[in-house]
């Protein structure tokens, strides 16, 4: 009797064991289907990237820096005007910048050259402490800064806005099935592109302004003398001052002469007027 009842309660335990493996089995594979079935679904509802959309300068997820522009205007005095610009040739060379515009003036009084120089936004400020320190005596500064983030971001977002419109306008174009419809979609399409472009080139300008600042630089040289053959000596000095006479009275003689028709017409007014005094005196 025993014999038979231990291979029975062998044979019992080996089923249930057996048993509970198949349940962990189809209960891990329902949690595989279950996540399957979850991926799938989020899947379905994760954005698609449009293949056909351009790619823009600002993606949406792009975080926009701050964009601040700078601006500024200095008038140093130098000596010479030649050594001034061979300084700031190598003081322009150190900072990587370079001239956009350059004018040149000379006269009696004084030399002046203008220049407008671009440097990259990094090195505007120890290109100003250089102008500062070693060209020559700064006589005026001025200094600002623009910020711009709030533009560029407006700028930015409504290009994205066009240029998905721009897509669909597209895709209706394909679509269209009379000549006004198609016209209609064209006449769309034409000004969104417009409008896209005008956004693209304000936002290349920003760019532009941003990464390099512009400084109007003017080297500026005072003359001992107005008259430029003239020396210091008193001599020199008296002849200048008899010389300046001698015009200023040339020029009182000739402004007198211009008015020769006026100097005529008195000697005739008072002519008349004395014969018509002496005809009213006879009678």
């Amino acid at each position: 009797m025993k014999n038979i009842i231990l291979p029975l309660f062998c044979l019992i335990l080996f089923n249930c064991n057996k048993s509970e493996a198949v349940a962990d089995k189809s209960v891990s594979a329902m949690a595989v289907m279950e996540d399957v079935a979850v991926d799938s679904a989020v899947s379905s509802y994760a954005p698609v990237a449009n293949k056909s959309q351009p790619n823009s300068g600002t993606p949406k997820n792009e975080i926009i820096l701050k964009k601040v522009i700078k601006n500024g205007e200095m008038e140093i005095q130098v000596g010479e005007i030649k050594k001034a610009q061979n300084q700031v040739s190598e003081i322009l060379k150190k900072n990587k910048a370079y001239i956009q515009s350059e004018r040149f003036n000379n006269n009696d009084t004084a030399e002046n050259l203008n220049l407008t120089i671009r440097v990259p936004h990094q090195n505007f400020d120890a290109l100003i402490n250089s102008f500062s320190n070693g060209v020559g005596s700064v006589l005026s500064k001025n200094i600002s800064s623009d910020d711009v983030t709030e533009e560029y971001t407006d700028v930015s977002i409504k290009l994205e806005n066009k240029k998905i419109y721009l897509e669909k306008y597209r895709d209706m174009l394909r679509g269209a099935k009379t000549t006004k419809d198609m016209l209609e979609i064209q006449e769309n399409i034409r000004e969104l592109e417009d409008e896209i472009d005008v956004s693209e080139g304000r936002l290349r300008f920003i760019d532009d302004r941003v990464n390099y600042s512009t400084l109007e630089l003017m080297l500026y040289k005072e003359k001992v003398r107005s008259s430029t053959t003239s020396k210091m000596g008193f001599g020199s000095r008296f002849g200048d001052s008899v010389t300046e006479g001698w015009n200023s009275f040339v020029a009182f003689f000739l402004g007198i002469i211009s008015f020769w028709p006026f100097l005529l017409l008195i000697p005739i007014a008072i002519f008349v007027w004395k014969k018509r005094r002496k005809n009213r005196v006879e009678k």
